[in-house]
């Protein structure tokens, strides 16, 4: 997270919410992408549509909603909301194509993309999630502009280590009018993103772009249930 925000005069903010009216039970854990505007870093975005990166940060917009209804609603249970926030821009110490990062599990990422950043933040999320030994982690995270290729704004691209936490993300968004789709995590999507000079490369290439991000994921989502929900096409309208 911090290599993201290298760029930015502002520096990053990592947002941890708790609410508890369940004592003695383990939480279920929100984590948003918060990057608060993208303009792609040095591997910078095309200048059309580039107004809509400051909805970047919808991921992280979408865990506040739930802490904040959780706590009015008085539900009974422990969540945990999570956000990572930083802006990804241009600058002489801006992270860069080539740069071999080391994320808090340890991990290394080889940087072949910068715009490939929200991936990045929400690895050391994940990874810090799992110090409170969640029932399930949630996240939630305008990933990939692969995702609304595939599935237009129409439905959120889901995938998962967990079928019944997927199940009922699923059931949940059919009652709710929130449709989404899930999209398979294949040892091969694995093998697109490894890397010849780390653990991992931060992007696949084109093809299968919404999953190999979340095959990203899927390594430091360890020792829980956890779905991610890609809502790129879903996060708002026009």
């Amino acid at each position: 997270m911090l290599a993201v925000s290298r760029g930015s005069v502002e520096p990053a903010r990592f947002i941890v919410l708790e609410y508890n009216r369940k004592a003695g039970h383990n939480p279920l854990v929100f984590v948003g992408k918060g990057v608060t505007f993208d303009s792609g870093g040095i591997s910078i975005k095309s200048g059309v549509g580039m107004d809509d990166m400051k909805r970047d940060m919808s991921g992280a917009a979408a865990v506040l909603g739930a802490m904040q209804a959780i706590s009015s609603l008085k539900l009974p249970l422990y969540a945990v909301g999570l956000v990572p926030a930083t802006e990804n821009l241009l600058d002489g110490k801006a992270y860069k194509p080539g740069d071999i990062l080391e994320t808090l599990s340890g991990k290394t990422i080889e940087i072949l993309n910068t715009d490939a950043e929200g991936r990045l933040i929400l690895a050391d999320a994940l990874t810090y999630a799992a110090r409170f030994k969640p029932v399930a982690v949630v996240d939630l995270a305008t990933l990939t502009g692969a995702c609304v290729t595939a599935l237009g704004h129409h439905a959120t691209g889901m995938m998962s280590t967990d079928d019944e936490l997927a199940n009922s993300v699923r059931a949940a968004g059919e009652r709710t009018a929130e449709r989404v789709w899930p999209l398979p995590l294949w040892d091969e999507d694995r093998e697109q993103i490894r890397s010849d000079v780390a653990d991992m490369k931060n992007t696949g290439g084109r093809p299968g772009g919404a999953i190999t991000a979340a095959a990203l994921l899927a390594e430091f989502a360890q020792g829980y249930p956890w779905v991610h929900l890609d809502i790129a096409g879903t996060a708002w309208t026009k």
